[in-house]
């Protein structure tokens, strides 16, 4: 009798950490989708408030990820995570009031709360999965889970606005799916403080720096990989181009004159991303400079693509299908980037160094889409062909600063001796 034998890195833990992302975006989704109709077709604000609000969820949130990185160096990230991951029902709360600075408040500082805990969480899935080769696949497991749960919350929207729900019913109800989130998250038990006299698994066995025998100059220090700092910047990049999913709920729903149809543009765009990240999360290369050669191709010059066609196609008034192709490009970019970035981060910023390096890379995405909402806003009111272009090429950039850095990271990998596979 045969039996199926499950993936190694599939653990106890891995299912806990992507089921509570799941149960997170089934709840904080259902919001970021209606949110945008609800203040600009509901309250009548104009689309450049929701701008604003975006660029205050995003900016705030870059703050909140470097702080929430560090406290959880300090307290144990699998503490912070929780923490976080509690709070983040603040914005279920935002349509209960009919005045638009207390709903954007409440929304940011849901979005906030969501931010402190997102590095602590990919910590932790890191030490659920020790073995490199093994992350991507598991990073995109989690992605698949995480905007899995955010297509169920937009078919969930769709059917509460199809049979005329208030917003305030539909955001209230998503209180629920986030508290599962935190509980399930609890059942993971990674990343945990561990006492200050006790090494990480992180490091080598012997030592605290590392030496194999405890004497610190047994071993030098290994140089840092030449691609982190251009990872850095072209997600700060990426991040410039990082509107919200509203704008293009937005664009198909004024595009084709209807709520249901700009909802049903939030389910492509999720499908799409959750479909990446699960299908091609183990395919997109072993060794971080493969994966950087696929993080700019696929990823930053997808996102451009995506855009420029969305652009094109409400300029030319070319139809909803043409605007949902477009939208799938962008969902298709965002699901390898999703993907990619973390798993990269794993490698070139490995054992003590991971914690602050995930909150760099959260930070250094939403310090720029603090601009970039801002910016898309602004120009939204401009054009809608013009801000699509806008993220269009800042996209592009970046993928061209990540296929830079590439030749280097290649010749860091061969000194290394091992392709960038891990040896533990």
């Amino acid at each position: 009798m045969s039996t199926v034998r499950r993936p190694p890195w599939r653990t106890g833990d891995v299912w806990a950490i992507s089921l509570s992302a799941f149960f997170a975006d089934l709840g904080y989704q259902a919001v970021l989708a209606g949110f945008p109709l609800f203040l600009v077709l509901v309250l009548h604000q104009p689309v450049w408030e929701y701008g604003l609000a975006c660029a205050l969820s995003y900016g705030g949130g870059a703050l909140f990820s470097v702080v929430g990185a560090r406290i959880g160096d300090w307290i144990g990230h699998r503490s912070l995570a929780l923490a976080g991951n509690a709070v983040i029902p603040l914005l279920s709360l935002c349509a209960l009031v009919a005045n638009p600075v207390w709903a954007i408040g409440l929304l940011t500082g849901g979005w906030w709360a969501r931010n402190l805990r997102s590095p602590s969480r990919r910590v932790m899935l890191v030490e659920a999965v020790p073995e490199e080769r093994y992350r991507s696949t598991a990073f995109g497991f989690l992605h698949a889970l995480d905007v899995g749960g955010g297509a169920l919350a937009g078919v969930f929207v769709l059917v509460a606005l199809a049979v005329h729900v208030a917003f305030r019913w539909i955001f209230l109800v998503t209180v629920l799916p986030l508290a599962i989130s935190t509980i399930t998250l609890s059942r993971a038990g990674v990343g945990r403080r561990l006492p200050p006299d006790e090494p990480s698994d992180e490091r080598s066995s012997g030592s605290p720096d590392g030496s194999p025998d405890g004497s610190p100059d047994e071993r030098l220090p290994e140089p840092p990989p030449p691609g982190a700092r251009p990872l850095f910047a072209a997600a700060a990049l990426y991040g410039f181009t990082t509107y919200s999913v509203g704008f293009p709920v937005l664009t198909v729903a004024q595009g084709s004159a209807g709520l249901l149809a700009g909802i049903g543009a939030f389910l492509v765009l999720q499908a799409c991303s959750a479909a990446t990240g699960y299908l091609l999360g183990g395919r997109l290369g072993r060794g971080p400079a493969d994966q950087m050669v696929r993080l700019g191709l696929l990823g930053y010059l997808g996102a451009s693509l995506g855009a420029g066609a969305i652009a094109v196609a409400y300029t030319d008034h070319l139809g909803l299908a043409a605007l949902l192709v477009g939208v799938a490009v962008v969902g298709f970019a965002l699901g390898i980037v999703e993907t990619l970035e973390p798993t990269a981060i794993s490698v070139l910023r490995p054992g003590l160094r991971l914690g602050r390096g995930m909150g760099s890379l959260s930070a250094s995405r939403g310090v720029g889409a603090f601009l970039g909402n801002l910016v898309m806003g602004l120009l939204y009111s401009v054009g809608v062909g013009v801000a699509y272009g806008y993220v269009a090429v800042v996209a592009a950039v970046a993928g061209a600063i990540v296929l830079a850095a590439v030749p280097g990271l290649r010749t860091w990998q061969r000194a290394r001796g091992d392709g960038g596979a891990s040896r533990r």
